[in-house]
C-alpha cells in the first residue's frame, strides 16, 4: 500500500454505486479512517451512508476480503480491497497509519456486522487517534445488538462479553465472573462450543435463568431459541448437528426465593455433587437458592461422605 492516497480519477470512478438497480453518486469522503458496519447476513441491511463511504473511499481494510467482495459485488462498488486481519494487522498498521497521516480517506470493516466488536481493528483505531487522525464512526448492523432486540430480555442495561474461552476451565472461571452482574449478558460462541458453554451456563447461572440462543440472524435460516438455560442446553444437546454462529443472550440473575426448604436445598446438594467435588457444589446451589455458601459446605461434605 503506497503513502499517498487515490488519485482524483481514481476516486472519481469508485464514488458511483448501485442501489435497486439505479445508479447513485457518493459524495467526497472527509480524510480519515472511517469504521464502517456492514451487513451480519442480509445484505439488504447495509446502509447509505455506508455504501456512500465504500463507494468513497481511496480503499477498503477488510478482515476478509473475499467476503466483503460479495457486498461490493451486489453493489457495485470498485473501491481496492486490502486484507487487515489477525494475521497480518502488526505488518499493516504501520503502511495504513502512514497513508492516513499523509491525507488517505480508508474505510475498515469486518468479516461481518460492526467493527471492533471482538476483531482485531481496536489496535488500528487507537493508534490512528494517537497520530492525529480522525476517525469516523459509520453506524449500522451489529449481531450483539439484534440478539439482545430479539431474545425479549431486558435491554435497559447489557454486558457484551465476546467470545468465551476455549478451554473448559477457563471458560468456567470466565461465565462464574459474569453469574452475579446486574445486567443482561450477550455472547458470541461457535457452533462447536455452543453445547459445552450452554451445559456450564446451566451449572453455574442455574437451569432456570432466562436465555436466548441466536443463530443466524437475518440469513435465510434464521433461529431464535428462548427458554431457561436448561431448555435451551437440552434443545440443542438434542440435534445431530448445530450449523451456524451464535449469539447468547442471558438475563440478569434476578429475585432469588426468599426461602427454601430443607429438603429442596438437600436435594438439590445431592444432584450436584454427582457431578462435582463440595466446594463446588455449594456454590452452585448457594447461588440458586440466595443462600451462603460457608452455610452449605459443611452439609455439602457430610452428603458426599454419605455417599461413599
Amino acid at each position: 500500500m503506497s503513502a499517498s492516497g487515490a488519485s482524483s480519477e481514481s476516486q472519481e470512478a469508485n464514488r458511483g454505486y448501485s442501489v435497486a438497480g439505479g445508479r447513485a453518486i457518493a459524495p467526497p469522503l472527509a480524510p480519515g479512517l472511517h469504521v464502517v458496519a456492514t451487513p451480519i447476513g442480509n445484505l439488504k441491511d447495509i446502509t447509505l451512508r455506508a455504501l456512500e463511504t465504500l463507494a468513497a473511499a481511496d480503499a477498503i481494510l477488510a478482515e476478509d476480503t473475499r467476503q466483503t467482495a460479495k457486498l461490493l459485488q451486489r453493489y457495485a462498488i470498485r473501491t481496492p480491497l486490502k486484507p487487515y486481519h489477525e494475521h497480518n494487522a502488526e505488518a499493516m498498521r504501520p503502511r495504513v497509519l502512514e497513508r492516513l497521516r499523509a491525507g488517505a480517506a480508508l474505510a475498515l470493516v469486518s468479516d461481518a456486522g460492526t467493527p471492533l466488536v471482538s476483531d482485531p481493528g481496536v489496535k488500528l483505531v487507537r493508534e490512528a487517534l494517537d497520530a492525529g487522525v480522525a476517525v469516523h464512526p459509520v453506524p449500522g448492523p451489529s449481531a450483539a445488538l439484534a440478539a439482545l432486540v430479539a431474545s425479549g430480555l431486558m435491554s435497559e442495561r447489557f454486558l457484551f462479553a465476546g467470545f468465551p474461552p476455549s478451554k473448559r476451565q477457563a471458560r468456567r472461571r470466565f461465565l462464574q465472573d459474569l453469574a452475579d452482574e446486574n445486567a443482561t449478558i450477550v455472547l458470541f460462541e461457535s457452533p462447536h462450543r455452543v453445547r459445552d458453554t450452554l451445559n456450564d451456563m446451566v451449572d453455574i447461572f442455574g437451569p432456570r435463568r432466562e436465555a436466548a440462543a441466536c443463530r443466524e440472524l437475518t440469513k435465510l435460516h434464521e433461529e431464535v431459541l428462548r427458554g431457561p438455560l436448561a431448555d435451551l442446553a437440552h434443545q440443542l444437546a438434542a440435534r445431530q448437528r448445530v450449523r451456524g454462529e451464535f449469539t447468547l443472550v442471558v438475563a440478569p440473575p434476578g429475585e432469588r426465593p426468599a426461602q427454601a426448604s430443607d429438603e429442596a436445598v438437600r436435594a438439590a446438594l445431592a444432584e450436584a455433587l454427582e457431578r462435582q467435588p463440595a466446594g463446588k457444589a455449594a456454590a452452585q446451589v448457594a447461588r440458586r437458592f440466595g443462600l451462603k455458601k460457608r452455610a452449605l459446605y459443611d452439609l455439602a461434605v457430610r452428603l458426599s461422605q454419605e455417599g461413599k
